[in-house]
């Protein structure tokens, strides 16, 4: 079941996946307080974005970084301490047990909380299968939902076609964050595990990740706002 003590504004996490640092100061701009939560991933990352994390937090935005660990232990800690001194709210991990053991550890002591990234959205069966696991994507999901539990990680990145299966795993101390998320009338595009907003909230979801129909829309605050308002709508159901 889906938090229901989370503001839906802050359900809504819109992708910043825009080339610089200027771009995404314009989109928060134009967005404005419609959106009070964003995620800075890899493009943004490594083209500066780092610094704007800070600059979010400290305007009293929430900040996911999608960086998805995966290293040796000490690495893997070292990364999530420095992380931590950005003020994000969420940080990615990919769901390996050593990985997430570490990560867990490091942020002890801070507000940081860790994402486990279980199985991309992009991945289905085949692509399981040619990268040389036995597992299909919804047994490999439940099996890291399993070890993440356990571990005590803070929440899972999963598609929302595995919410409703996850919820018995894990209870309901962990977070469900959803990418793949489209508006009814929005292209997949890379996605292949996607869902609606109404229909990821209604499967469990607590937190929806949203790049493209957000970023690319020709009035960005009217797109949030119509995806607020269909958190909010699925969340009273």
């Amino acid at each position: 079941m889906t938090d229901t003590t989370i503001p839906s504004i802050e359900r809504l996490i819109v992708a910043l996946d825009v080339p610089t640092p200027a771009r995404a100061e314009d989109l928060v701009a134009r967005l404005g307080d419609s959106v009070a939560f964003y995620k800075i991933g890899y493009q943004l990352a490594y083209a500066g974005g780092l610094s704007l994390a800070r600059q979010l937090a400290d305007a009293g935005k929430k900040v996911f970084l999608d960086l998805k660990l995966h290293d040796i232990g000490n690495t893997v800690a070292r990364g999530v301490e420095s992380v931590a001194g950005l003020g994000a709210t969420f940080l990615t991990v990919h769901a390996y047990p050593q990985t997430m053991a570490a990560a867990v550890e490091a942020r002890e002591g801070s507000t940081l909380k860790i994402l486990a990234v279980t199985v991309l959205t992009s991945y289905d069966d085949a692509d399981l299968q040619e990268a040389g696991y036995r597992l299909s994507v919804s047994g490999l999901v439940a099996q890291r939902a399993v070890q993440a539990r356990s571990i005590g990680v803070d929440g899972l990145v999963c598609s929302a076609e595995e919410a409703d299966n996850l919820r018995p795993i894990i209870g309901d101390r962990l977070s469900l964050v959803t990418p793949g998320i489209r508006p009814a009338g929005s292209a997949a595009g890379d996605q292949k595990r996607i869902m609606t907003p109404g229909r990821a909230i209604a499967a469990g979801a607590d937190y929806l990740v949203v790049g493209r129909p957000v970023v690319e829309a020709a009035d960005p605050r009217a797109a949030a706002d119509a995806i607020v308002a269909e958190i909010e709508q699925a969340s009273q159901t």
